[in-house]
């Protein structure tokens, strides 16, 4: 079981900024990645093709025998987590939780804003978790839906971009008593400066990346699943889009050069639950 990888999961590119941190905080694990960029983005969809499409996802990666899953997809997370967690005989980690739980760290006057996708934001999966800690959280939402497609054709700068974030923005600007926001979708760390200079250094902008990383670490402790092997790490990825596009992408996050991109088909892929 020590030998395995960690398998992460995400509608697209966007989980790779998750991915990162798994690898900056076990260096000793490998990973399989697989982004679902073809079918991209999930906010739009509806639950039941967003659970079917997660579970072809999942079915492949099992395949592949991982000892753990990460759903780095904030839309998947919402819909299947807990059906996941139930099925399924290894560790799952979502990114919702270590999202909420860090921004509750953070903020100073308890007024949280959060911005993701369609499905994500009309889940309410973010303002229930930030709930079930403090009940005196007061949330103010956001959908996005533009920023995912504008991440997934590479447009993190420049001009566009800034007017596409400023845009979309605008609504939750208007609600300046917020102090923390929360990136509710893989995606949106790749636009977080961005963001950022959109809502003001004032506003404290969180990733869950680093907050799931940490929740993947003590999981794999509690098991004994932790990798000892001075064997260097492997990493594979898998996208079932544009392979160059996703290497292109997957090169500006990484510090080291992501080589090899296999393209995968999962309409074939069995998609139900056990």
């Amino acid at each position: 079981m020590k030998q395995q990888s960690i398998g992460v999961i995400d509608s697209g590119v966007g989980g790779l900024t998750v991915a990162r941190e798994l690898m900056r905080q076990l260096p000793k694990e490998s990973f399989i990645y697989l982004g679902d960029t073809r079918r991209c983005p999930y906010g739009p969809r509806s639950e039941e093709e967003v659970r079917a499409f997660t579970w072809q996802m999942v079915n492949y990666l099992l395949a592949k025998n991982i000892k753990m899953l990460v759903v780095a997809c904030n839309t998947a997370t919402a819909y299947t987590l807990a059906e996941l967690q139930d099925e399924l005989e290894i560790p799952v980690v979502g990114v919702i939780d270590p999202g909420a739980r860090a921004a509750i760290k953070f903020s100073n006057n308890k007024r949280i804003g959060v911005i993701g996708t369609e499905g994500t934001i009309k889940s309410k999966a973010y303002p229930k978790a930030l709930m079930s800690i403090d009940q005196s959280i007061r949330v103010n939402d956001l959908a996005c839906p533009s920023f995912v497609p504008m991440v997934e054709e590479g447009i993190l700068s420049g001009p566009e971009a800034e007017g596409i974030v400023a845009r979309t923005l605008q609504p939750l600007k208007a609600m300046n008593h917020i102090d923390t926001l929360i990136l509710g979708c893989t995606h949106y760390p790749l636009i977080k400066d961005l963001v950022q200079n959109e809502m003001g250094d004032h506003i404290q902008v969180i990733s869950s990346g680093e907050e799931t990383a940490r929740e993947a670490s003590f999981m794999l402790a509690y098991h004994k699943m932790l990798e000892k092997s001075k064997e260097p790490p492997v990493y594979e990825f898998y996208t079932t889009g544009d392979v160059e596009k996703f290497r292109i992408i997957a090169n500006s996050w990484f510090d080291d050069p992501v080589e090899i991109v296999r393209l995968v088909e999962l309409e074939h892929v069995q998609s139900t639950a056990y």
